[in-house]
């Protein structure tokens, strides 16, 4: 064995309900006064409960949120944390505002603190991200990874079942990478695993029983887990794919996210067979990218890139995009084998076999 693992600084409360408790608690321990809370406005209703669940350390609540942000979204955040006089921040919701948390903690290094409401994953990493002039671009920094995360099961009760069914495979899709990322290890590889075993087992309960609190607690341990094993290891083809397809043209995260995945395994699987057999195993099947198209198609998620609103035009243009930026990955990757990866994800048909 010849690895490196550095495990990240954040504490973790896991309990229902710990979402109008916790975040209190969490501030008094890291000595926090005056806290910000941050959403977007789809979730404002429960980041206000969390605000008033403050009290005096509540410095207010700015509900600016955006997919991907975009720069001027966070420097109207920076800008609200400034003018509250606040000392830290607490993210409330998905992707979107706890990737705004964390581009206010890159401009300012306030300590964030973020209560997750979709099983995106975002709030286990040290990886930021900021949308300008149509081009995402991604950094990693330890100053905006989350200090304190709070896991609330029942904060996501209210996730309806698309959005959970999407966000759960989103955070399969970390640790897929990580299964096959040059700087993972036998722990991260651990974690993968069972990460991608709990989710494919909670979404489905989750789909028939919406309200069910157990199902819902294994899915968010299962993103807690896929969250943890992308912000251990470096991203790949997967993960570029999905920055430019949303970055520059608009497409939603975790639909994109759930859409590519299983082409972008297919690729890399002959480069990667033990990844691709660990993601097997904990699916439960032969073929990994076959299962994970066939989980997202029998839940109802959308299974091409076209049904996400993408034009066959703009393949070529998102495949030299992904092909002129340096990144690993298991096998090196052309302009012509990101056209054909994308393409396979437009046309939305089975994966082709390692």
């Amino acid at each position: 064995m010849d690895f490196v693992h550095e495990t990240r600084p954040s504490r973790v409360v896991f309990r229902p309900g710990a979402a109008f408790t916790a975040p209190a608690e969490e501030a008094r321990h890291l000595g926090l006064r005056r806290l910000l809370v941050l959403s977007g406005e789809r979730g404002a209703a429960t980041a206000r409960a969390v605000a008033d669940s403050l009290g005096d350390a509540c410095a207010g609540l700015h509900t600016g949120a955006r997919m991907h942000v975009p720069v001027e979204v966070a420097d109207r955040g920076v800008e609200a944390a400034r003018a509250a006089g606040a000392d830290g921040c607490v993210a409330v919701g998905g992707g979107s505002a706890i990737g705004l948390g964390k581009a206010v903690a890159l401009r300012t290094g306030l300590p964030l603190i973020a209560v997750p409401s979709t099983y995106a994953g975002s709030e286990m990493t040290p990886v930021w991200g900021l949308t300008e002039h149509g081009v995402k671009r991604t950094g990693r920094d330890p100053v905006v990874l989350p200090r304190s995360v709070v896991y609330d099961p029942e904060l996501t009760l209210s996730l309806p079942v698309p959005l959970s069914v999407v966000s759960g495979i989103n955070a399969v899709a970390h640790a897929v990478e990580a299964l096959y990322a040059p700087d993972g290890s036998p722990l991260v590889a651990l974690m993968a695993e069972e990460g991608v075993r709990a989710l494919a087992g909670a979404l489905p309960e989750i789909a028939a029983a919406p309200d069910a609190v157990p199902a819902r607690s294994r899915a968010l341990y299962g993103a807690w887990l896929c969250g943890a094993c992308l912000g251990a290891t470096t991203m790949g083809l997967h993960h570029k794919l999905c920055h430019v397809l949303g970055g520059t043209f608009g497409l939603p995260h975790a639909e994109t996210h759930t859409v590519v995945l299983p082409y972008a395994l297919a690729f890399n699987a002959p480069a990667a067979p033990d990844a691709a057999a660990a993601v097997a195993r904990a699916l439960g099947a032969d073929d990994a990218p076959a299962a994970l198209r066939e989980l997202a198609a029998r839940l109802g998620a959308p299974g091409s890139l076209a049904e996400l609103g993408l034009k066959e035009a703009d393949l070529a243009v998102a495949a030299a995009q992904v092909a002129g930026q340096p990144y690993a990955n298991p096998r090196p990757v052309t302009t012509d084998d990101a056209l054909t990866v994308l393409r396979a994800a437009y046309e939305g048909g089975a994966p082709a076999r390692a």
